[in-house]
């Protein structure tokens, strides 16, 4: 998630209702079905294998009271959705409709507010003196609870700047306020200062306020991407041929005096990016035609090269994930072959090692699968293309050390893609299959106080099918599975984990939800509506701490629709607040508990406080997840393999890269050369092991310099400038929390800025509000459509 309070639509998919036939028709289920046009409040249940489940009670009345329908009369072709704050029931809903004409287009906005989790809602357009918002830029949600919401408005092409809409209330009210620039992507909040913003105009100058959008100022021109560092830091890159477009020849500065003074910190510079303690520029050589990764933690003043591969024209590094210790760098392959290397790095994102081969990266879409499991530490799924050009899905549980497919979930078969009927293993469909338009409505969802649970869309085979999908969910973090709901779904985690409702991936209309008290294991299914609606999406309040879910859609043809939501609140069926005999201690990571060392991943292991599934209550709000940790004895699991080392595939030994052997394994540090001497093995960044087995590892200095002069030290000077100058945001500094660690992870789908606290319920089949989009090439204007298809650009989030 991003930062505590940032309203984002957490399980929004758009689907077309002209998009949504035959491709998404498909429909697997063993269950009896409620009627599709029956009386609202209808309850039928059954267990996920067919048979009958029971331990509800009243649940007609306790749900049929509590579900709140609102419609929005009004010309709409799209609607917005965004949180405010964090528990504070807020949500401002945007609904638009837009036509282009041959000169110009005409448009209609509609603002309204709920301030009880979406049960009603009041129409607040007059607030934004009826102003047409532009959805490109979506509503920027201040971070934590500050109450702070920005709009852009639409005006005339003759105007001197644009203009926005303030509120520092919750969205009570709002100040109009002309801007003295066109903005051209969504303005952005400093992390910690609200006050604070940053906005790139059109012409490439970066705005800075300090008194929350009243009074700008420019503070550089020629700017192409600038993110928020730590404290107030800007770092910022700048064209000096007139383009944006020159990479490889920008210049890299930064701030952390809101433009008073400025330093070079980097020439030759064709990207950059911010993770975790982590500073990372993509360099040009001196040959011009190749690029390397260089890495600052002291937020540039010094850099290192980092020993890893470098890249041509035709190629692309990006970061998979990064926190203050471990960063997954992909290293795409040369030529058009759709994959390349994960390398994990050390604990000073210098020294990187070999992780997951034929790692599935493509460069027609740009998509991949690498997926952080948030409901419990060290765990990572993603997928490779195998030699026959299959695509097949793997599973870390210790942050890249070992790799291995996923078990195959009991009681299922093998499909066709499968040797044996016996022996095969789960895939999990992400963003590779969404983007291949195949009949997946989600991603893999996982929830930090949800321990253990994932829940995705999956084939069991020996590849990813192209078949309809169904849902399997894991209650320990993806080491075993089980089928949850046949055929496609729209699903979401509320209460913790303690409760999970879904709604059928189809084309036709729909009146019916599912909820499962049991972490899948028993549905219920509920009739919400009388009248079945075009569904849209599913939202629930990001932390999935909420009891309320609400179900969007719409009803009538393209020029009468009218969207409605219906809101259901589970805390009256869901009544008892959970007590301590409700709750059980579970073992993570455990598979054998005959052996002491039973349950050690990255060094520790750790006993959780986690719901039985028996349990029939609400864990609340204010429900935080309590562990015991215990120290463990290292073992070679406690290693990742060195540098020029590798595990070749579905194995845990580490062996010497082929191209590697016979050499002398040496790289620069802090300008010094240094001779590694190794056995294969490092420790795991983050592991927590002390004593057992600990492979022999040196570090020698060997008294001699080295320096990379890729970003030209000499250049790297202070400036100061007397005027104005215009600086350029690109992009969004996205803090995600898991686990107690920052991580910030790289999805990969195109969009030009980011747009985390921000999702749009669309009729199309694209999937719009996916948290993290930013791709880092500065020369081209906000858009959220369309998937990143230049090969070469570096992914440096």
């Amino acid at each position: 998630m991003g930062p505590r309070g940032a309203a984002r639509l957490a399980l929004a998919v758009a689907l077309a209702l002209g998009a949504a036939g035959a491709a998404l028709g498909l429909r697997h289920r063993a269950r009896a079905r409620a009627p599709r046009g029956g009386g609202g409040g209808g309850l039928t249940a059954a267990a996920a294998g067919g048979e009958a489940c029971g331990g509800l009670r009243g649940v007609p009345a306790a749900l049929g009271n509590n579900t709140h329908q609102c419609v929005f009369d009004d010309l709409s072709g799209s609607v917005s959705l965004s949180w405010v704050g964090d528990s504070t029931g807020v949500i401002l809903v945007l609904t638009t409709f837009q036509v282009p004409l041959v000169i110009m287009s005409f448009g209609q906005s509609k603002l309204y507010r709920s301030e009880d989790y979406g049960k009603t809602f009041k129409d607040i357009t007059s607030l934004i003196n009826n102003t047409f918002i532009r959805t490109e830029f979506g509503m920027a949600i201040g971070p934590e609870n500050s109450g702070k919401v920005i709009l852009t408005g639409d005006v005339s092409g003759g105007s001197r700047g644009g203009r926005i809409f303030r509120s520092s209330d919750f969205a009570k009210n709002f100040v109009q306020t002309d801007l003295p620039f066109h903005p051209l992507v969504q303005i952005t909040y400093h992390p910690q200062n609200s006050s604070c913003l940053l906005a790139l105009s059109t012409e490439n100058g970066l705005w800075v306020s300090r008194d929350f959008g009243e009074t700008w100022e420019e503070i550089h021109k020629a700017v192409c991407l600038a993110k928020w560092g730590a404290n107030d830091t800007i770092f910022f890159t700048t064209y000096l041929n007139n383009s944006c477009t020159d990479l490889g020849l920008l210049e890299l500065k930064k701030t952390s005096d809101f433009g008073k003074a400025f330093k070079v910190i980097g020439t030759k510079i064709y990207s950059f990016g911010l993770g975790g303690r982590f500073l990372f520029a993509s360099v040009m050589t001196e040959k011009g035609t190749t690029r390397r990764i260089h890495v600052s933690l002291d937020q540039g003043e010094t850099w290192n090269m980092a020993q890893l591969p470098s890249v041509g024209h035709e190629q692309f590094y990006s970061i998979l994930a990064a926190n203050d210790d471990l960063v997954f760098m992909h290293v795409d392959e040369p030529g058009d072959t759709g994959f390349g290397t994960i390398y994990t790095s050390d604990d000073r994102g210098i020294v990187y090692s070999k992780s997951l081969e034929r790692h599935l990266y493509t460069t027609t879409g740009g998509e991949t699968d690498f997926t952080n499991v948030t409901s419990l530490r060290g765990i990572y799924i993603t997928s490779v293309l195998s030699e026959d050009n299959s695509i097949q899905s793997v599973i870390t549980f210790d942050r890249g050390g070992e790799w291995v497919p996923l078990r195959k979930p009991k009681n299922t078969t093998c499909d066709s893609t499968a040797r044996s009927k016996e022996e095969c293993s789960l895939h999990i469909h992400a963003s590779y299959s969404i983007s291949q338009k195949l009949n997946v409505p989600m991603a893999p969802l996982s929830e930090p106080n949800a321990v253990g649970i994932v829940i995705a869309h999956g084939s069991v085979g020996g590849a990813i099918s192209v078949m309809s999908p169904d849902v399997y969910i894991s209650d320990d973090g993806g080491y075993t599975w089980a089928r949850m709901l046949e055929g496609p779904h729209h699903y979401a985690i509320l209460d913790s984990g303690g409760l999970i409702v879904a709604i059928e991936h189809t084309s036709q209309p729909v009146n019916i939800i599912e909820f499962s008290t049991d972490e899948g294991q028993c549905w219920y299914r509920y009739a919400f509506s009388k009248d079945p609606i075009f569904f849209t999406g599913l939202a629930s309040e990001p932390g999935a701490r909420s009891m309320n879910v609400s179900i969007w859609g719409f009803r009538g043809s393209f020029l009468s629709r009218k969207w409605v939501s219906y809101t259901i609140d589970f805390s009256e069926l869901l009544s008892r607040t959970c007590e301590d005999k409700d709750y059980t201690i579970w073992l993570a990571h455990s598979s054998n508990p005959s052996i002491p060392s039973d349950g050690c991943i990255l060094g520790y292991k750790e006993q959780y406080r986690r719901l039985r599934k028996s349990s029939v209550c609400q864990n609340g709000r204010d429900y935080m997840v309590t562990k015991q940790p215990t120290v463990c004895p290292c073992t070679l699991e406690d290693f990742l393999c060195d540098f020029g080392y590798y595990r070749p595939e579905n194995q845990s030994i580490c062996v010497e890269q082929p191209e590697l052997k016979g050499h002398d394994l040496e790289f620069c540090l802090y300008g010094r050369r240094e001779l590694l001497k190794t056995s294969g093995y490092r420790k795991i960044p983050g592991d927590k092991c002390l004593g057992g087995e600990s492979p022999s590892r040196q570090e020698t200095d060997m008294k001699k310099k080295c320096t990379s002069n890729f970003l030209n030290p000499s250049q790297l000077a202070a400036s100061t400038s007397s005027t104005p100058i215009i600086l350029a945001v690109v992009a969004v500094l996205l803090i995600t929390v898991v686990a107690g660690v920052l991580i910030i992870k790289k999805y990969v789908c195109g969009g030009r800025f980011l747009v985390h606290r921000y999702s749009v319920l669309r009729q199309h089949a694209e999937a719009n509000g996916v948290e993290g989009m930013d791709a880092l090439d500065p020369g081209t204007p906000a858009s959220k459509g369309g998937y990143h298809d230049d090969s070469d650009e570096d992914l440096l989030e």
